[in-house]
């Protein structure tokens, strides 16, 4: 699959809750993390999505939030990712970092030049990239 989004990370689907407009579903990544998506019941019926089977999560750098210190700060983001940063890469306005996520998984936040001088990114940094459900596209092999 190609498409434009830096983050790709394909799961098993591990739980599927129907509701009258939108499902909520549970992907449990490679590393054995879950990931939690938003999207509407059409888009879930269409896609066959059920309990067992293979999706690929799709998120926009430009959809994460890279935070440093969240505790105790609680958040409604249902999409936390604990990680080591791997690479900050500086541009004029805007900053691209990577987040190791564990078992082989990097996402990737695009974030403002001043946020990442602001929390004085740097390669070898714990830290936590955030998005919310609804952020997340799914997708399957047709």
């Amino acid at each position: 699959m190609k498409t434009s989004a830096r983050n790709q990370l394909p799961g098993q689907i591990k739980a599927v809750k129907h509701g009258p407009v939108s499902s909520e579903i549970t992907l449990q990544l490679a590393n054995g993390v879950e990931l939690v998506a938003s999207i509407t019941e059409e888009s879930c019926r269409e896609l066959g999505l059920a309990e067992g089977g293979m999706a690929t999560a799709l998120i926009k750098a430009g959809s994460i939030i890279v935070a440093t210190d969240l505790h105790p700060m609680k958040l409604s983001a249902r999409n936390q990712f604990h990680g080591i940063i791997t690479q900050v890469e500086r541009g004029a306005v805007n900053s691209i970092v990577g987040i190791d996520i564990g078992g082989g998984l990097t996402l990737t936040a695009g974030i403002t030049m001043h946020s990442a001088e602001t929390l004085d990114l740097h390669p070898g940094q714990r830290a936590t990239a955030v998005f919310k459900a609804g952020s997340v596209i799914l997708g399957v092999l047709a």
